[in-house]
């Protein structure tokens, strides 16, 4: 087996601006707007504010993809966040980033959309008491052989879950529109929103949002110039935030506002009322697709990283194999399926694996994405001299900006949510004897190399 593998190769550019866009969409738009409306209608004021919110995540959203396209377009490298990182604050804190993402971030975030899956697929076909374990690791292992076999399978695969996810919702918006019937006014229409109000409201709005920053792993391999990736960034926030505000809408005119905070499955409530339980089954089925899409993207672009570890770990030297013929990092695919099987695993013998992941992933993620923003900042000091094909307009505001919330979503990421965050942490602590065990082969590397 180990023939087929190339340690020097490096990614070669078979993405389409198309193709990367399909990607980062199919991250994003998952599963979260099928389970988030309802609980930010809770928190929003007014009908007029519910769509404020919404579209205040969409800039929020924009902000930070404006960072990330200057980095992506200056440094292209397949391991994205981790390379920035490792740029500019050294190769301690790339490498705990890479450990955690491994690890915690993406592998946990596979495990979560699986998780969903399982929830959705066990009211179709019931698989014994642990159905929706058993769903989320055949899932998982399933995708991660398709994107073993190739960049070409797994694009493809992304293609087309993508378009059938976005004609969905089309359909939903269009049906719900047309079929269902208008709510009356809503009294409370003109409440404000409130400063606590705001903050939950806008927690969920931005996980909703969550994985715009995927583009950074693809950059190596995006075709044209480097400032395809500012396009591939600026495209997909774009295409998002009007979904968004469309099925927002949508289910503000068949719902309200009040019934829209009350709903427990507001999509499946808005479909059953257009279609009855014709509509309530087809929900269930984009829901699984959605989750799909998100499993197989972030398979995709979470390898990338663990191949990038694998370049500059000796001990994790197996992860940078390439395998030219599909374009792909097989044995980084590999390591990461194991470990969200692992997580899986771990999720069995709670209340919910899913939401025993969202309390595993968020806090992590949201301090890493602080550091990657703090970035931008020490590479414009440190590397005056470099080519910006793109740069962030308003400097230095957007990416202060970006920052505070991304400090404002660490702290409440620690403060809602529970043991699950712990674990997360104290997974990513774990990573410094792997780094400590790095430093020691490196001064010996040298300590060789000077004899």
């Amino acid at each position: 087996m180990q023939g087929i593998y190339v340690s020097d190769a490096d990614p070669r550019e078979t993405l389409t601006v198309a193709d990367a866009v399909a990607i980062i969409v199919g991250i994003v738009v998952g599963v979260g707007i099928f389970k988030t409306p309802s609980i930010v209608a809770s928190s929003s004021g007014s009908e007029g504010m519910l769509l404020f919110v919404w579209l205040l995540g969409g800039v929020i959203s924009l902000l930070g993809a404006l960072c990330y396209a200057e980095l992506a377009t200056t440094y292209p490298h397949a391991g994205g966040d981790y390379h920035y990182l490792t740029r500019a604050f050294g190769h301690t804190s790339g490498f705990l980033f890479a450990w955690a993402r491994m690890t915690v971030i993406q592998t946990g975030s596979i495990a979560m959309a699986a998780f969903l899956i399982g929830d959705y697929a066990s009211e179709i076909f019931r698989l014994g008491g642990n159905s929706a374990s058993y769903y989320a690791a055949l899932i998982i292992a399933v995708l991660t052989a398709v994107n073993m076999k190739g960049i070409r399978q797994g694009k493809w695969t992304q293609r087309i879950l993508i378009a059938l996810i976005l004609m969905g919702l089309v359909f939903v918006a269009v049906a719900g529109y047309a079929l269902a019937p208008a709510r009356p006014p809503d009294p409370s229409g003109q409440a404000s929103l409130s400063g606590p109000a705001l903050g939950r409201a806008m927690i969920f709005v931005l996980l909703t949002y969550g994985g715009w920053n995927e583009a950074a792993y693809l950059s190596s391999e995006v075709r044209g110039p480097r400032n395809n990736m500012a396009r591939v960034l600026l495209i997909s926030i774009a295409l998002v935030t009007g979904v968004y505000l469309a099925i927002n809408a949508v289910l503000m005119n068949s719902l309200g506002l009040s019934g829209m905070s009350s709903s427990q499955a507001v999509a499946a409530d808005l479909m059953d009322k257009a279609l009855g339980e014709t509509g309530v089954k087809f929900i269930s089925t984009l829901v699984i697709l959605a989750a799909l899409s998100t499993v197989n993207a972030a398979i995709i672009t979470g390898a990338r990283t663990n191949y990038a570890l694998g370049r500059n770990f000796g001990p994790l030297r197996f992860l940078s194999r390439w395998q030219n013929s599909g374009q792909t990092p097989v044995n980084a695919l590999v390591l990461q399926g194991a470990i969200a099987l692992i997580l899986v695993a771990l999720g069995t013998g709670t209340r919910s694996g899913f939401v025993m992941m969202v309390e595993y992933t968020a806090p992590v993620f949201w301090f890493f994405l602080f550091l990657v923003g703090v970035s931008v900042f020490v590479l414009r000091r440190r590397d005056v001299h470099a080519v910006r094909p793109f740069r962030v307009p308003l400097y230095p505001l957007t990416p202060l900006v970006f920052c505070l919330v991304c400090l404002y979503m660490f702290h409440a990421s620690l403060v809602h949510t529970g043991k699950g965050s712990l674990l997360g942490v104290g997974v990513l602590l774990a990573g410094v004897p792997m780094l400590l065990l790095r430093n020691r082969g490196g001064r010996k590397e040298q300590r060789r190399t000077n004899s």
